[in-house]
């Protein structure tokens, strides 16, 4: 009983940490789109313009409002980017398949929900209506329009559950066998069609499920709200406490793109999660609610100058002998820290050598984000909390999101965790760098071998180490007696399929046996082309390719 229940413990840690690693593909465009807009917002902002009269260059407004331009298509875009994204970033093979599958299923959802509204005489009607109004019309009614498509508004949980859905049916449909007659449409061919009823209905489901969904999310997004400065402070705490699991990714990105982030009106607009309402309040100018930023404020505050702190605590506390290379390794990482946001030298370096320091981290960084947030700070970045995202979301809009806020923080935030780290190490006597028993030992710790010492295993992790998938074991077998009959392993240089043909590319093909392939294991024919063995299986050939892929290691 205690077995089964912890196989059931671990498999929802493992689907949540999958969750959430599915969003870095998607969210991996967000920086350097933030980057553009951030940069284009600053200098196109009317207060800003009027401050400063040579911003009043038309070839400057052009090439900024170009750059504000070429950022927003992807904040705009956000749920067709996860849609395609979440997919891609959750298949194992046939990521093409995978992509184009997420695109035709997002494409069928909105189409399909048009049609839906339209014939239920419920799609609101906003012709002869300025923008404004027409927004605010469809948002009272929970309706948006997506890449000029009038549909139910899912915003990006429509991405991520399209993504998902694709994630399913394109895991299975890769390895199903069609007739042979319908070779051609098999494997990757095969999601792509299968994907367009699965989403149609998905589309009947949602008609009928997501109002009270819908309704749902509003009124938790208004508990997350309304939990201020407590709520923020349990914010910081569980969310670097997950960091080491590599669960964090699934509480920090349904916040930053989702109505669980907060529903916010700017320029007469609904905006849902705090990045995008980020982005629209840098656009339309005036005062920023601190409530969107609340997340993010406080991560620039014990990145910059909270971490550089405990940096130097641990040098502090080194031994005299040892604190000259101490010093030299955790002045690199205070300042990776400092400029970029990279804070896994010291965080991993601390929760390697002492977890309890680790846990200190973590309460002290919810305070710092509690107590910056009702300061009203009001700066956020897609992601990346060091200097250089501090001037360009911050600093460079303006006092408006009262960026001076922050290193007033920072000096009592450095403080703080110079003062509590010191007395940890001393007081437990922490092994911290340079108070080694063995001063051979002395350097920082990255996550693979901190999680490797606490025993925490991730998908990354597994993903390393993991040679046999989980297919059928007739298909398994089959492809280990492939990979031995080509000569073993160490002579398969490549491994790829057509529709019919599995194509092996050998270093040797005269230890290859033909006979074998042919005879005892199911081709029905084969050819040599140079040194790659070809080998005939049907439809069946790519679930072969990939089965013997993941037992070689062998990548896409």
């Amino acid at each position: 009983m205690e077995a089964q229940e912890g196989k059931k413990r671990n498999n929802l840690i493992r689907g949540f940490e999958m969750f959430g690693r599915s969003f870095l593909l998607p969210v991996s465009v967000l920086p350097a789109a933030g980057i553009l807009q951030g940069l284009g917002s600053a200098f196109t902002n009317a207060d800003t313009v009027k401050m400063y009269p040579w911003m009043q260059n038309g070839t400057f407004q052009f090439v900024m409002g170009f750059l504000s331009t070429m950022g927003s298509a992807a904040f705009k875009n956000l749920p067709v980017i996860f849609a395609v994204g979440v997919a891609v970033g959750l298949a194992k093979h046939e990521k093409g398949s995978a992509a184009i599958s997420g695109l035709l299923g997002y494409l069928t959802l909105q189409y399909m929900m048009n049609f839906l509204l339209s014939t239920s005489g419920r799609l609101v009607d906003t012709t002869g209506m300025d923008p404004t109004k027409a927004a605010l019309a469809l948002a009272d009614k929970m309706q948006t329009t997506v890449l000029g498509i009038q549909t139910m508004d899912l915003n990006v949980f429509g991405g991520i559950i399209t993504g998902v859905i694709v994630y399913f049916v394109h895991k299975h449909a890769i390895k199903m066998h069609v007739p042979t007659v319908l070779d051609f449409f098999s494997g990757p061919r095969l999601v792509p069609i299968l994907i367009m009823p699965v989403m149609a209905m998905t589309a009947v489901v949602f008609f009928f499920v997501w109002p009270i969904v819908q309704t749902g999310i509003a009124a938790l997004s208004i508990v997350i709200l309304k939990s201020g400065t407590i709520g923020t402070f349990l914010y910081g705490v569980i969310e670097r406490l997950l960091l080491p699991f590599g669960l964090h990714h699934g509480l920090n990105w349904p916040v930053r793109t989702t109505e669980l982030g907060g529903i916010f009106t700017i320029g007469g607009r609904q905006y849902q999660g705090t990045i995008a309402a980020y982005m629209a309040s840098l656009a339309h100018g005036g005062a920023i609610n601190p409530m969107i930023t609340r997340f993010s404020s406080g991560k620039f505050v014990y990145n910059m100058f909270g971490l550089p702190g405990a940096a130097l605590a641990m040098y502090t506390c080194a031994k005299p002998e040892n604190k000259k290379k101490v010093g030299s390794l955790l002045f690199a990482a205070a300042a990776t820290a400092f400029l970029t946001g990279v804070t896994e030298p010291i965080e991993f370096t601390f929760l390697f050598v002492a977890p309890a320091l680790y846990v200190i981290h973590a309460v002290l960084a919810g305070l710092t984000m509690a107590v910056t947030s009702a300061l009203g700070a009001a700066y956020l970045t897609p992601t990346g909390h060091g200097l250089i995202n501090f001037i360009i979301y911050g600093v460079l809009q303006g006092t408006k999101t009262k960026w001076y806020i922050l290193p007033i923080v920072g000096v009592f935030c450095f403080a703080m965790y110079y003062v509590v780290f010191t007395f940890a190490i001393k007081k437990f006597n922490f092994k911290t760098p340079g108070r080694e028993d063995n001063d051979d030992d002395i350097k920082l710790h990255g996550k693979d071998e901190t999680r490797k010492k606490m025993g925490v295993h991730t998908l990354k992790d597994e993903a390393k180490g993991s040679t046999i998938p989980e297919g059928k074991l007739s298909t398994h077998d089959q492809a280990v007696a492939l990979i031995k009959a080509h000569g073993g392993s160490e002579n398969i240089s490549d491994v790829d399929a057509c529709i019919t043909r599995l194509r092996i590319n050998v270093k040797d093909k005269s230890i290859v046996d033909k006979n074998t392939i042919v005879n005892n294991l199911g081709a029905m024919g084969f050819n040599e082309s140079g040194m790659q063995m070809q080998s005939i299986y049907g439809g069946h050939a790519n679930v072969l390719k990939m089965e013997i892929q993941d037992i070689l290691g062998i990548g896409e």
